[in-house]
């Protein structure tokens, strides 16, 4: 008997209907997979994150401190943005310094095995965090060396404590005036992919995306470990949303004219237009001002921490 056309409507109607309802249920399924994955593996790998450094209480929380090195001259190394582990990162420059320096790597709060502070990550708080730890350490005079965004909070620093940085170095370092700053913040973007376990998958899918410099096997994977911990967490996040006006409030500072400075920059940097130009306008009005391009990368210290130790030892051996 031959079919009616409303029957057969109806019959690839219901089909249709199924196949959405289908579809619906695996994409439910996957979704519920991963979130109850990234718990699981959450909750797993905090057993497996293995403790470096001390903890020092500032502000009510704790901040993680690494001190290595019995040099005379005391380096602080500060990390650029979103860094998983700041001490794991500098693993190599450390290793580069601490025969000539004692070496103390600052994890700010959100970053490495520091608390989570809730509080505003704005330039003044993250600035004066940084110098509470070190007066907490006793620690009052040292070259100040930072990477990245650390080139904004660093002008800041040293305008405040000039009397205590003997040298500021800037690792690829950021400039207030440079371009791009103004976009919109995605923080609800990263909200969903860190509570919904994509953040995860997307790490596992492209594990390249979690940059990490050139150490052992169970190094990479403390280094893993601990970035998804870190990942799109509160602090991180809230710094993120301040950095234009982080970069704004950074703007109309120079660095002192008898401060030495020295730029280790990247001369593949395509992001930034002009970027050693930047650079060198913020030297020029400096006594003892340097600025050198290396070929690399912006995480310049994985590949040329050699480089970097040598010519600061030469440029403060001729500044002396």
């Amino acid at each position: 008997m031959k079919m009616s056309k409303g029957t057969r409507m109806k019959k690839t109607r219901n089909f249709i209907l199924k196949s959405i309802g289908v579809i619906a249920i695996v994409i439910g399924l996957f979704l519920a997979t991963v979130f109850i994955v990234n718990n699981i593996c959450n909750r797993s790998e905090q057993g497996k994150i293995e403790p470096y450094g001390q903890l020092v209480p500032v502000d009510g929380k704790n901040m993680n401190v690494t001190i290595q090195g019995n040099g005379a001259e005391t380096v602080v190394l500060l990390p650029g943005y979103g860094t998983g582990s700041p001490a794991l990162d500098f693993k190599q420059l450390v290793e580069k310094l601490i025969p000539y320096y004692k070496v103390v790597v600052i994890e700010p709060f959100g970053y490495g095995l520091s608390d989570v502070t809730g509080k505003e990550r704005t330039i003044d708080n993250i600035v004066s965090e940084t110098h509470e730890v070190l007066q907490k350490l006793h620690i009052n005079r040292y070259i100040l060396m930072g990477h990245s965004i650390a080139g904004i909070y660093g002008l800041e620093y040293v305008n405040k404590f000039e009397n205590e940085v003997t040298a500021f170095v800037g690792i690829d370092s950021s400039v207030p005036t440079q371009g791009g700053m103004e976009a919109e913040f995605p923080s609800d973007t990263y909200r969903l992919l860190k509570k919904s376990g994509f953040g995860r998958l997307l790490m596992k899918l492209n594990p390249d995306q979690n940059i990490t410099p050139e150490v052992d096997d169970a190094t990479k994977e403390q280094i893993r470990m601990i970035s998804l911990k870190n990942m799109f967490n509160s602090d991180v996040i809230n710094e993120g949303e301040h950095i234009e006006n982080n970069f704004k409030a950074a703007k109309n500072l120079k660095f002192p004219k008898n401060l030495p400075l020295i730029f280790f920059l990247a001369a593949n940097n395509k992001d930034v237009e002009g970027w050693e130009t930047l650079h060198k306008e913020q030297i020029k009005d400096s006594v003892n001002g340097k600025v050198m391009s290396f070929e690399g990368e912006h995480y310049l210290h994985h590949t040329r921490s050699k480089e970097i130790v040598d010519n600061l030892r030469k440029f403060m051996e001729e500044i002396k």
